[in-house]
């Protein structure tokens, strides 16, 4: 998928700005905008009619904004959007037939409902914010697929459809080669690391890539342009061992505001659907692991879902669950006096060690906004080695320079802390090469941490983000891709 952390040509060697050139190419074949496409209307039309295409079809054609984004004003008001998607012949003289078709959509809404041929396939809100939703398995030129969506404005910002965008993919994705819109994320993640570690081997990526067989690019001839995509990933097969030499590791992740845009009894509910939905998950991806902090949240569940604890508790036992903070909740830390942090301390470790068995040696604080400088004292004291945020990226003036470090209170006391990456990610395989890159290259050390979930509102991994995952593991241009829990890749760094 095309992502917006590409650096510009600009800022691009000519090799690199030649790679990145044919990776646009590539994606152009088998990705397709269709931002400008929707129809929509202000009224809050019935579902049942909405959806249908003969009530759409007369609605007015939208207009994008500066940003290329279909906005409307806030308030909570509602946007009705429709569109008919047709499997044009070809993409730039790439043959569609047999792959199977997703729509790639992200909104800034306070509540976001799709439906595919009048039917509700995806449910979202602010921060559950963009999916992929299968429209064809398999299609047929000239197949179409009605979308409608519905989206609510948030009630203190305008909102937005930021982007649709069609893709196709091959329909059996162990086949190779891969469609050319996945090769093209492996020349973008190769030459992100090339660029930064081994730049005098870009050549050989610029005299491959302008092998391809462009000449032969008709809609009579994939076959032999997916020929040249095998050969391109053949030349390129002696640079694998500069990306399988290093690692990202994996740790889903749902991080859940006790109280913020919601009430507390809607909180226990994100917390009993995120839970609930990581269990059934790991049934189909056994290679999970999952992190969430709150003891709070966990004695709610024991309460109210005593099955839905015990289900917990195995996993925990199993090693495959971890409870991450060592501190009640993840609590504001500006305002409160050093009693209130000491009791946090006391209490969360309390609990985990009553019902699991061990005190919590991290705490887990990504979203909190400030830190005592006296922190790093009570967490020693509490028994917790670790401090894990990444709010320190929240600047806009002065950037933190540090990804790793040691944070010494005024009583001498350390604690190894680490700015992790962002919450509330996918796996988008070019984000994720951006982040491990700047990683290592700030600490010089090739194994990274990504955390992918839903968050703020729980949520956590997706079914689609598991199956990506999945994907890129056997991408020969990638590193290695490994789930872990946050104690084992902390103590590694220790």
């Amino acid at each position: 998928m095309a992502n917006s952390a590409t650096p510009s040509a600009s800022q691009m060697p000519p090799n690199a700005e030649r790679i990145a050139d044919v990776a646009r190419r590539l994606r152009s074949l088998t990705q397709l905008d269709v931002q400008a496409q929707w129809r929509f209307s202000r009224s809050d039309v019935p579902i049942a009619q909405a959806t249908q295409a003969s009530t759409w079809q007369s609605w007015q054609p939208v207009s994008l904004n500066t940003r290329q984004h279909i906005a409307w004003e806030k308030g909570r008001r509602v946007m009705w959007l429709g569109q008919r998607i047709t499997v044009p012949h070809n993409l730039q003289g790439y043959f569609l037939q047999g792959l199977s078709l997703r729509l790639w959509i992200t909104w800034w809404a306070n509540d976001a409902q799709v439906y595919v041929n009048g039917k509700l396939v995806q449910e979202g809100d602010i921060f559950d914010s963009t999916t992929r939703i299968l429209l064809n398995p398999s299609v047929k030129v000239g197949d179409s697929v009605d979308v409608a969506v519905r989206l609510l404005s948030p009630g203190h910002d305008d909102g937005a459809l930021v982007r649709s965008v069609c893709i196709y993919e091959r329909a059996d994705q162990s086949l190779s080669p891969p469609e050319p819109g996945f090769v093209a994320d492996e020349l973008t993640v190769l030459r992100e690391y090339l660029t930064a570690f081994a730049p005098d081997k870009l050549n050989l990526v610029v005299n491959a890539v302008d092998k391809l067989p462009w000449s032969v690019l008709t809609v009579t001839d994939r076959n032999s342009f997916d020929r040249g995509l095998t050969t391109l990933r053949q030349e390129l097969a002696p640079l694998s061992d500069i990306l399988k030499q290093r690692q990202i590791q994996l740790l889903g992740h749902a991080h859940l505001d006790l109280a913020w845009l919601w009430t507390v009894d809607k909180t226990w509910e994100a917390a009993q659907r995120t839970f609930e939905s990581v269990l059934q998950l790991k049934q189909d991806f056994p290679e999970l692991t999952f992190a969430h902090s709150t003891p709070a949240l966990y004695a709610w569940m024991e309460e109210n879902r005593p099955d839905l604890f015990a289900a917990i508790q195995q996993q925990i036992a199993a090693g495959r669950w971890e409870v991450v903070s060592g501190l009640w909740i993840e609590p504001e830390l500006n305002l409160v006096s050093g009693e209130s942090i000491a009791r946090q301390i006391l209490y969360g470790q309390q609990y985990e060690e009553a019902k699991f068995g061990q005190v919590n040696k991290i705490a887990w604080l990504p979203d909190t906004f400030g830190f005592s400088w006296q922190l790093p004292q009570l967490l020693k004291l509490g028994e917790i080695d670790y401090f894990v945020t990444q709010k320190l990226r929240w600047n806009d003036t002065t950037q933190f320079p540090h990804e790793l470090y040691w944070w010494q209170a005024p009583d001498g006391s350390r604690t190894l802390s680490l700015n992790s990456a962002p919450i509330g990610e996918g796996v988008d395989p070019v984000k994720m090469a951006n982040y491990a890159v700047t990683w290592e290259k700030k600490t010089q050390i090739p194994v990274s941490l990504w955390l992918p979930g839903v968050g703020d509102h729980g949520g956590g991994p997706t079914r689609d983000m598991l199956k990506i995952a999945q994907r890129w593991q056997q991408s020969p241009f990638f590193p290695q891709l490994e789930f872990t829990t946050a104690l084992t890749y902390l103590n590694q760094l220790n």
